[in-house]
């Protein structure tokens, strides 16, 4: 079963229990609340300790969503992997391969449902840690490659409209991602995505952002929203229906 398909039979099974028990509510309870996960590995997988956690923060004041105050860092052999729909893997330098059972957990989670956002920190285009993660790509999908993520893509309008994939830096001008069928299952950012949204312990920011400073930050936010609205609701932007809407929005002629 798809996320889609999992999606429709939740509504189906609220309308017919609300149906069926009068004054009976279905409703997730506080340990349900949305929360991102942090991928463990041998290596510098914690680069931006801060960071996830703010952008929940920002996630949780500028939509509807409620999150979770903690960011659990998981294996990808932990079995709790899966209660999450939405998983960051970051580091800065080149790391070893990944036991063939982690580059298996990867894929079953992937294909499941789940989401992969990778975000380089190390500030260069392609480099070591990108190397790896490229060669590890190969492991967990040996038959489908990144490819560039087109700029009409639902992930730039999923809840703000953006047009460039920037972090702390601009240095790339694109996303790449991996799809299954028609969803996007794997994003993979060199813009140093993490590096934007990460402060200290005094609530400033650890680091500026480059060359266009709190402009870049602030649309550097608004991707990472929107990422975690597609992997809540993969391509519903897509439909029709929200078409005139967009091209309002972007002030375009809407027939």
């Amino acid at each position: 079963m798809n996320r889609r398909e999992y999606l429709k039979c939740m509504a189906s099974l609220i309308a017919l229990s609300s149906a069926a028990i009068p004054g009976l509510a279905i409703a997730m309870g506080p340990e349900d609340k949305f929360t991102i996960a942090q991928l463990k590995y041998k290596g510098a997988f914690n680069t931006r300790p801060t960071a996830l956690r703010r952008l929940t923060l920002e996630v949780e004041k500028r939509t509807s969503i409620s999150t979770g105050p903690k960011i659990p860092r998981l294996s990808a052999t932990q079995k709790s992997l899966y209660q999450y729909p939405l998983l960051f893997w970051s580091g800065d330098q080149a790391f070893d391969s990944l036991p063939q059972k982690a580059t298996q957990a990867l894929r079953d989670f992937l294909l499941s449902g789940g989401m992969l956002v990778v975000d380089a920190s190390d500030g260069v285009v392609d480099g070591p840690f990108v190397q790896s993660i490229r060669r590890e790509l190969t492991a967990v999908f040996p038959n489908r490659k990144l490819s560039s993520i087109p700029s009409d893509h639902v992930l730039y309008k999923s809840f703000f409209l953006v047009d460039k994939p920037v972090g702390r830096l601009a240095i790339s001008k694109e996303l790449e991602g991996i799809f299954d069928e028609d969803r996007l299952v794997l994003i993979l950012s060199q813009n140093d995505m993490l590096g934007a949204w990460a402060k200290d312990n005094f609530g400033s920011w650890t680091f500026n952002c480059e060359p266009k400073g709190d402009k870049q930050r602030e649309m550097s936010y608004r991707l990472g929203i929107n990422i975690v609205m597609y992997a809540l609701c993969t391509n519903y932007k897509s439909d029709q229906v929200h078409v005139p809407f967009i091209l309002k929005r972007r002030k375009w002629k809407v027939d």
